[in-house]
């Protein structure tokens, strides 16, 4: 079972490229699916189609065919190894070659009930690939130690500055009905946590072969990796996603992409789980390269994201002096 894995950090545009790829046939987006337990448990958030999750047929057949119904999930039970197995302590752990026994039977406890949502989605759907934009890549690495999931892994990053600047905006969440808004973060809280998300997710592609812990060798289970930069994906779309299905094993006829130009993406209705509020959006969307940060973040913010992220700034090419508005690369 091929499972596209977007990881990275919030606000680097994973909700458009997962809805991107959802458009292809053969390919199927569910959006974050860590989120999916805690929605599913407290019933209170929408799908993208415009149902809340308890009255959207798609997710009702999806818990059916993956538990016999959601009823029979240990909802708490799931969201405690959310909390608890995926964690950056254990980074260094589930990025080794073996696991202890205990953090075994978790993680692998904890794969499963992952796998089963994605082994549901694909034969629902019939695709042959399944994508998941959960972002965060310490599941990616529980992931790996699940046999029956062929893993790939899309390292999307943005400016750092970009980012900084989108998570200090306000941003109203348009399912709450009540003025709820998204949460928001300081450059400096941002920063950190886009340091330490793409320096988990730059370990991914160097893990080596595993080995269970009765010394039974499972072969080679390398994550393959391939980074794409948001600056890169709205510059080139038609091309990053052609080179992501070559990466997913997918070979789309011309005729499967003419939902994507240029300039533009046509976007149908879906059933993603969470991301920002552009996941309720159908019709055309143009594609726009997001350069407002180069103006409207302040400059002593902008300087304390530029000396906290440096290292990795020249690591994925970007400028440490930032370009006036407007400009072009």
């Amino acid at each position: 079972m091929r499972v596209v894995y977007i990881g990275g950090v919030g606000r680097s545009g994973s909700t458009l490229l997962d809805r991107m790829l959802g458009a292809l046939p053969g390919v199927c987006a569910l959006g974050e699916v860590a989120d999916l337990w805690g929605v599913i448990r407290l019933a209170d958030d929408y799908c993208a189609c415009g149902q809340s999750y308890a009255r959207c047929d798609f997710w009702t057949e999806v818990g059916e065919r993956a538990f016999g119904g959601w009823a029979k999930v240990d909802l708490g039970r799931v969201l405690e190894l959310r909390a608890t197995v995926p964690r950056l302590r254990r980074v260094p752990a589930l990025a080794g070659p073996r696991l202890g026994r205990r953090l075994q039977t978790l993680v692998d406890e904890y794969a499963a009930y992952n796998s089963a949502v994605y082994a549901a989605a694909s034969a629902l759907t019939g695709a042959d690939v399944v994508v998941d934009s959960s972002k965060f890549p310490a599941i990616a690495l529980c992931l790996r130690w699940a046999p029956e999931i062929d893993l790939r892994m899309v390292h999307l990053v943005r400016d750092p500055r970009g980012v900084a600047y989108s998570w200090t905006k306000s941003v109203l969440r348009p399912e709450s009905g009540d003025g709820q808004e998204m949460p928001r973060f300081s450059p400096v809280a941002s920063a950190l946590g886009w340091d330490v998300h793409n320096v988990v997710a730059g370990l991914i592609g160097r893990s080596g072969s595993i080995m269970r812990v009765d010394g039974a060798a499972d072969g080679r289970r390398d994550i393959p990796v391939r980074r794409v930069r948001y600056e890169q994906l709205v510059a080139d779309p038609v091309g990053t996603v052609r080179d992501l299905c070559a990466f997913a094993g997918l070979v789309p006829a011309e005729q499967d992409l003419a939902y994507l130009t240029g300039e533009h993406v046509d976007l149908g209705a879906d059933h993603r789980i969470g991301g920002n509020p552009m996941r309720f959006r159908t019709g055309r969307l143009r594609l726009r390269r997001d350069d407002a940060w180069q103006s409207a973040l302040p400059p002593r913010h902008r300087r304390a994201v530029t000396a906290l992220c440096g290292p990795l700034l020249l690591r994925y090419g970007y400028p440490l002096r930032t370009r006036p508005a407007g400009s072009r690369t």
